[in-house]
């Protein structure tokens, strides 16, 4: 059968299938020139980098070099064969800034990719100690890890549900627990630790109703990101999933694909976790990705502890096969190069400052008077608004409103490009924006990120307000 073409305006299987929708056409430092519907918007503000990609300025003319330079020096060969330096350097450099809480790490092209690898290595890990049976992996509800099946196993939100029947077995390997929210299910009668101490109790009587002999890993985000937005963990939360992990054989594993490598880190270094844990209380596996290439380049990655490589040193000290793309010498040289300009200019020290800024303004701004904004929420660079219908009771919009995607709208044309998400079918979790700017902002971007967020959530709660529905 064929179709013609004759008045196909998209060749792109994404997105919107039928039209080529916003194409961006060029970028400068923070701002980026997109054209919509035949129009082209100059110098919007990027405030989200995408999906919080973006550390370095767009069109960086350093990273031009750098990116020659790999070019040059870079010849491809499949990885499990032959590597390369570039790959090894890079993980060295990650291994020296993460105070010796990992020893190896593999490089993909996504973050879906590396989950995706991550449990690949979880299995094998327990199969090289003789224990087979370890096979469950425990997950948070309203949780997102990654676009390919096996991290949408790992994942629970609305997104994932059309596709549950390509996906692990739900009941008896994905196991589910309650998420770390605390603006909207720490009760009013507790304490951020009487919340944490709710849900470790609640994670530790799945552990032993599973059977421990059973469970192969906890998985949570440190951070979440558009599966929550930006909710920190309660106080002692990370600490209390470690001691549970130890105490019963568990590999503990991290997914800072979004949060991690720089956005979040209080210690002018790469790891989100670092806020909440002691370099010994480091998780045994770790997912990064978003920041890692600045944008320039496709790659991802998988820290690995000591734990688990010893498992593999001590037996059969390989693993077989591997992505075609992994550990690609070109995209390991310019993320390297990438890394090493963040660390020289002390980006992600900037990062962390001037993101808790922009938190501390949205939340002047925006809570002091009456609007949709319920929360203002995140940590350093990586920041996001929840809208309400009431602020007192939390309510969260119904999600035929299409709140936060017409957020996003509104922001676009007032010149703010940020990520906006609907609110979930249950209500469990409302419309939200995210902020995720590239880390070289300064005072005055972070005044005018704030005035035109400020502006477009007004604008929004007053078509709200005339519709009815707020």
């Amino acid at each position: 059968m064929t179709i013609s073409t004759e008045n196909q305006t998209s060749y792109l299987f994404q997105g919107n299938v039928t039209a080529p929708g916003s194409q961006v056409v060029s970028g400068k430092g923070i701002h980026v020139d997109i054209e919509k519907d035949g129009v082209v918007y100059e110098n919007v503000l990027d405030a989200v980098t995408g999906a919080a990609v973006g550390a370095l300025a767009w069109g960086d003319e350093d990273v031009f070099e750098i990116m020659d330079k790999a070019a040059r020096e870079s010849t491809y060969q499949y990885p499990s064969l032959i590597s390369n330096k570039s790959a090894e350097e890079l993980a060295k450099f990650y291994i020296d800034n993460s105070e010796g809480a990992f020893c190896s790490a593999l490089w993909c092209c996504s973050g879906s990719e590396s989950n995706e690898n991550a449990l690949r290595i979880i299995r094998q890990y327990y199969l090289e100690r003789g224990l087979p049976n370890k096979v469950k992996l425990i997950s948070r509800e309203s949780s997102y890890h990654g676009f390919t099946l096996g991290a949408q196993s790992l994942s629970w939100n609305p997104r994932i549900a059309p596709f549950e029947p390509y996906l692990m077995d739900r009941k008896n390997v994905n196991i589910k627990i309650s998420c770390a929210y605390t603006y909207r299910y720490k009760k009013k009668t507790e304490t951020e630790e009487d919340y944490t101490h709710r849900l470790l109790q609640e994670l530790e009587t799945k552990i032993v109703e599973n059977d421990p002999d059973t469970i192969a890993a906890v998985t949570v985000e440190t951070l979440p990101g558009s599966s929550l937005g930006t909710t920190p963990p309660p106080k002692g939360y990370l600490k209390g999933i470690r001691a549970l992990c130890t105490k019963y054989d568990i590999i503990f594993h991290l997914d800072e694909v979004m949060c991690g490598t720089g956005r979040c880190n209080p210690n002018g270094r790469l790891n989100c976790w670092e806020n909440y844990l002691e370099p010994s209380e480091a998780p045994d596996i770790q997912t990064v990705g978003k920041t890692l290439g600045s944008g320039y380049v496709t790659i991802a990655g998988v820290l690995i502890g000591p734990k688990i490589r010893n498992a593999y040193v001590q037996g059969s000290g390989a693993i077989a096969g591997g992505h075609t793309y992994s550990c690609h010498s070109f995209n390991c040289a310019v993320a390297l190069g990438v890394q090493k300009k963040i660390k020289k200019e002390n980006l992600t020290s900037n990062m962390f400052k001037m993101g808790n800024l922009l938190a501390e303004k949205l939340k002047d701004v925006l809570l002091a008077y009456d609007n949709i904004a319920g929360d203002v929420r995140g940590v350093g660079g990586f920041q996001s608004i929840e809208f309400v219908k009431d602020r007192n009771t939390k309510e969260a919009f119904d999600i035929s409103l299409n709140v936060g995607p017409r957020f996003k709208a509104i922001c676009f044309e007032n010149g703010l490009c940020v990520m906006g998400m609907p609110a979930n079918p249950d209500g469990s979790c409302s419309d939200r924006a995210l902020l995720a700017p590239s880390f070289v902002i300064n005072e005055r971007d972070v005044d005018e990120i704030v005035e035109k967020t400020n502006k477009s959530v007004k604008e929004l709660s007053d078509i709200l307000k005339k519709e009815g529905s707020w």
